[in-house]
């Protein structure tokens, strides 16, 4: 059996455990409910017919994304946001980051003038919130193109290639994968990596959060997320497969 000093018994290079519930909510074109250990998020992706003004005629479209915490994804309650109120420095920076990570899965000239919004509302915290975002929003995003697809408003090919992220970390001085908030907080170094089902890194975020890491443990480090990543690739074609979704086609295969 695998030695671990991990919380919550997991070894180095394992992920939490997973779990995704399909049409989570009846009115968005796709929507899951993705749980990554203790944390939770729900996704919606809702398409519309219109781009913003700078894209206008020129006939291809766009993907946003917008981050929200519930007031009790966290131990203590935190006040909600009224309409008037702008967005946080960091929930700003993710759904920056997932918006970004998402139009880099999709073919944006193949999906004609429309606007592909994903909706990411934390209902529980324990790390790894903008990795669980991009994970499932990236199963909610396959299953709404899927359905653009069958009504020929979109080809073959929409799709370049599913996307995962996951964080990695120095902890104890043990690179470990997939960091819960135990974990997180006192980690000698924290990346998070998003990247696609054929290991091509779309971004990198991280910091160490004190001595300075060396390159070999970079590395080290992002190979770690690649396993993790393409593992959650696997995981995103199975449930695919359960909501009916041609992935196949989407990528023009």
């Amino acid at each position: 059996m695998q030695q671990t000093r991990r919380p919550d018994g997991r070894g180095d290079r394992e992920l939490r455990n997973i779990a995704v519930e399909l049409a989570a909510q009846r009115n968005p074109e796709g929507s899951v409910l993705y749980r990554s250990g203790a944390t939770t998020v729900l996704l919606a992706c809702s398409i519309e017919d219109r781009v913003p003004p700078f894209l206008e005629g020129r006939g291809q479209g766009w993907i946003t994304a917008e981050y929200a915490m519930h007031p009790r994804a966290n131990p203590d309650r935190r006040q909600k946001r009224t309409g008037g109120d702008r967005v946080d420095g960091r929930s700003q920076e993710i759904q920056r980051l997932i918006g970004r990570s998402l139009r880099a899965a999709v073919n944006l000239d193949k999906l004609g003038e429309r606007t592909l919004s994903l909706d990411c509302d934390v209902l529980d915290a324990d790390g790894g919130t903008r990795c669980a975002s991009i994970t499932g929003g990236s199963i909610a995003l396959a299953i709404g193109l899927s359905k653009l697809m069958a009504r020929g408003l979109v080809k073959p090919g929409v799709l370049r290639a599913p996307i995962a992220a996951i964080s990695v970390g120095l902890v104890d001085g043990r690179p470990v994968l997939d960091l819960p908030y135990i974990e997180d907080h006192r980690a000698q170094v924290d990346l998070n990596v998003v990247a696609n089902a054929d290991g091509h890194i779309i971004e990198v975020q991280g910091t160490a959060e004190g001595a300075p890491m060396k390159r070999a443990e970079l590395d080290q480090l992002i190979d770690l997320a690649l396993e993790g990543i393409a593992e959650l690739t696997v995981r995103q074609a199975q449930v695919l497969r359960k909501a009916d979704v041609d992935l196949d086609k989407l990528l023009g295969r």
